[in-house]
């Protein structure tokens, strides 16, 4: 059985002085003997009703969580408002994960259906909007508000298609600045700034043990639904990068850990070796931000925490206090 995979990033930082990590999940498409099928299902839907898979992205400073809600402003509430402007009638919006209040989102997924109806001959159903046309015209209606919510992606999928249930893996992420210059305004609730120096090693030894099938009782929150605790974390890694307001691409984190382990394999005799822990393009960075001048910023050094699994338990994968 072959599968087709589509990434979509969801980034997670929350307002009331927490960071929490961001999150990938990662959708199962129909395996190729049925993409006949399911195309016809796609080209013809029925009752004219076509479903969308819609990545949205958004900054949750001023949403209080992902989940509609009644007399409070949340992202599902505000693109279900910009659909049905578009569309004429109401919509439902359903998201492949839930994000809490203040939490940013890189790429967060969610389907829709839309029947696209005759506004000169009520009643008269006509074929499918284009996925670019839904993209552009949504986002027509949503850059008349606050700018803080935007579609990146549309495309058409079959009827049955679920955003939550066809989710096969989800990643978290975490930004820690660490360095004694005080945090950067444009940082502020999208990093957790650490002071004092961290130990990569250390924090890298600690990670392994987490990884693996295990319960993670003392892990979850009392709310959690969850009927097992037991969960199965694929991956649990911290990587030093650039400063950079963006996170690691599956590639750029697999390129890094193949330097660090080409660093650790040198031999320990030589006078220019580097050490196990560090990246020489970071530290060039480094060295030349020490004395940057008037009225530019000194570096932080960067780490970059990612969780990837199947599925967590409700608060699992934490928050970080905010200094």
């Amino acid at each position: 059985m072959t599968e087709n995979l589509k990434h979509t990033v969801d980034l997670e930082c929350s307002d009331n002085n927490i960071n929490r990590p961001s999150k990938i999940s990662i959708i199962e498409y129909p395996i190729d003997s049925d993409i006949d099928e399911e195309e016809e299902m796609i080209k013809n839907p029925r009752n004219g009703i076509q479903r969308y898979l819609v990545a949205i992205e958004y900054i949750g400073t001023r949403f209080s969580g992902s989940q509609k809600q009644l007399n409070v402003r949340t992202v599902v509430g505000v693109l279900e408002e910009a659909f049905s402007k578009f569309v004429g009638q109401p919509v439902s919006v359903s998201c492949s994960s839930r994000t809490d209040a203040g939490v940013h989102a890189l790429s967060n997924v969610c389907h829709v259906d839309i029947q696209r109806i005759s506004k000169r001959r009520p009643g008269e159903v006509l074929t499918p909007h284009e996925p670019a046309v839904v993209g552009r015209a949504v986002n027509h209606f949503l850059q008349k508000q606050d700018s803080d919510l935007m579609v990146i992606d549309v495309r058409c999928v079959p009827s049955d298609f679920h955003a939550r249930f066809k989710a096969q893996e989800r990643i978290y992420f975490y930004r820690l600045l660490s360095g004694p210059e005080p945090l950067s305004t444009f940082e502020k609730d999208r990093a957790w700034h650490v002071p004092e120096e961290l130990s990569l090693p250390a924090m890298q030894e600690a990670c392994r043990v987490l990884v693996g099938f295990h319960d993670f009782s003392s892990f979850r929150a009392a709310g959690c639904q969850a009927k097992s605790p037991i969960r199965t974390l694929d991956e649990l890694s911290v990587n030093e990068v650039i400063e950079s307001p963006y996170f690691p691409s599956l590639m750029d984190r697999e390129q890094h850990n193949k330097v660090s382990g080409d660093l650790r394999s040198c031999p320990n005799n030589s006078e220019t070796d580097i050490p196990p822990t560090s990246n020489p393009s970071i530290d060039k960075v480094m060295a030349s931000s020490q004395d940057v001048g008037f009225g530019k910023r000194r570096r932080h050094r960067c780490l970059v925490v990612t969780a990837r699994a199947r599925a967590f338990l409700y608060h699992q994968v934490g928050y970080l206090p905010v200094n």
